[in-house]
Order: structure tokens, then sequence, then C-alpha cells
């Protein structure tokens, strides 16, 4: 035999072998892949493992593991300042409700009959600002609640008809109040979707406020049986410049007496983190709120 057979075969082996560690680096790779999403989709204090000796694959997968470590640290700091800000905002909101309720029980007992009119007047004034504090305090509460908003989240099915119908008719109070006669119309049909029905009903209930806050006393509601919902009511206290704004966390219509707080921000979230889409839009001086499950 030639030496250029020998050549031959000694080429052909390094192939093989160079093929070979190929194929299992790739698996390698693709293994620590997997690895990788199921940790981060997953609460596990597991680790990236390899089963080769590769020292450059070892080297990967350390890096890999000092860099998750990390991230739970973070994850965790971040989860321990979330529970300190809630408890903070909590006993805020509840220091702050004594003295406003004081407050209130103060400006009932007085008699309008026996003040003069401008002391009337002064009442009048403090009895709107008692309001206004009343009404930020329940949005520290709303924040409160929207920290940790996907931890708390499971999902069954359940009828969106029913869930919709149920906090329309706790609004009756308040729709009265405010002489609104409300327009809805709810298909036949049962919608049913997996999602969180606490959530569901909180992000109704923060629409139907919005919408009878800044309504010209009217208010309408449609469900569709494809799964599409419509919230809309006239009102002049919004433009296309705020629109866009809407559903950002305190943004404030600078219009109006009274701020849209963070009630449809929080609506955004408890849809979003439902896999639904919340869109919002102003024509004809109407707001519409759209979801879509």
């Amino acid at each position: 035999m030639s030496i250029w057979f020998y050549l031959f075969l000694v080429i052909l082996c390094i192939s093989i072998l160079l093929i070979i560690k190929i194929i299992i680096m790739k698996n390698e790779i693709n293994n620590i892949g997997k690895s990788i999403s199921s940790i981060i989709n997953t609460d596990t204090n597991n680790l990236i493992t390899i089963s080769t000796n590769d020292s450059e694959l070892k080297k990967l997968a350390n890096v890999l593991n000092k860099s998750l470590r990390k991230i739970r640290q973070l994850e965790l700091e971040y989860k321990n300042g979330n529970g300190e800000l809630k408890s903070s905002i909590t006993n805020i909101s509840h220091d702050l409700r004594t003295p406003l309720t004081a407050i209130r029980g103060y400006l009932d007992l007085m008699d309008n009959n026996n003040l003069a009119e401008k002391q009337i007047r002064y009442l009048k004034i403090i009895d709107s600002k008692v309001n206004d504090l009343t009404e930020l305090t329940e949005q520290l509460f709303d924040f409160s609640k929207s920290i940790d908003i996907q931890n708390e989240i499971t999902k069954e099915e359940i009828i969106i008809n029913s869930v919709l119908e149920e906090t329309l008719v706790s609004f009756y109070g308040l729709f009265k109040e405010n002489g609104i006669r409300p327009k809805i119309n709810i298909c036949d049909e049962k919608v049913i979707r997996v999602l969180n029905e606490n959530s569901l009903k909180r992000a109704f209930e923060n629409i139907i406020s919005n919408g009878i806050k800044y309504s010209e006393k009217d208010f309408q509601v449609v469900m569709r049986k494809n799964g599409v919902i419509e919230f809309s009511n006239k009102t002049k206290m919004i433009d296309h410049t705020s629109l866009e704004k809407i559903f950002d966390r305190y943004y404030t219509v600078q219009s109006a007496k009274k701020s849209n707080g963070i009630g449809l921000s929080i609506a955004k979230q408890l849809v979003e983190i439902n896999n639904g889409k919340i869109e919002a839009n102003y024509k004809d001086k109407t707001l519409k709120i759209e979801i879509t499950f």
C-alpha cells in the first residue's frame, strides 16, 4: 500500500472524529438552550449541566450559571422590594383614611342653614378637597393590589357574559346616582374563555368606574359572540393627545377636575395577563374602550 492510502485513512479518521465531536457539541448546545428556557420559565433553582468533557462548553455553562444566579438574586430583591412597597402603601392608605373619615363626619354634622353664604362656599371647597383625597387614597389601595397581580393569577373556564352582567348590576346604584341610563347589549351566546374571574371583574369595574366618572350622562356596553367587549361614553375631558396616554400609570387628564388615576392602567394589566387585548379610541366626542379575549 502506498503512503497516500495511509494518509487518506488518517484524514478520514480525523474527519470522522471531528464530525462526531461537532454532533456531540451541537447536541450539548441544544440541551443548554432547552435548559435555559426551562429554568427561566419555571420557579426552580436548577443550574445548567452538561455531559461532555469539552473545556469550552464547560466554560460556557459556568458563565451562564453565574448569570442565572445573578438573575435569581435580582428577582429576589425585586420581590422583596415590591412586598415592602406594598406594605408601606397599604399602611399610608390606612393612615389617611382615619383623618379623612373624621373630617367627613364633622362636615356632615354642620348645619348649612345657620351659616353665611361665604362660609357655605368655603365648606363646599373643603368637601371637594376631601373627596379628592379620598379618591387618591382608594387609588393607593388599587396600586398596592396591582403590584403583585401576576403572582395571584389562577385561570379556569369562565363565562365572560355572566361576569360582565354581574359587574354591571353591582353598579346600578352609581348609575342611578349619576343620572345615567346605560345601554347594554350582551350577546345571548355564551363566550367561554380560560381566564381569572377576579381579575376580569376588577378590569370591568375600573373601566365602568372611569366611564361613570367622565361620561355626559350616557354609557353603553356591547358584547359580541367573538369575545369583543366595547365600553363607550361621550366626554369632553379627553383629546387625541391624552388618548395616547390613557393607559399610562398616574396619567392625569389635565382638562378635568379629577384625574383618571391608575384605574385604566390596572385594567390594562389585568386584561393582558389574561392574554387579552385592550384598546382605546376617541371619535365624535365619544371614548370607546375595546377589550378582546
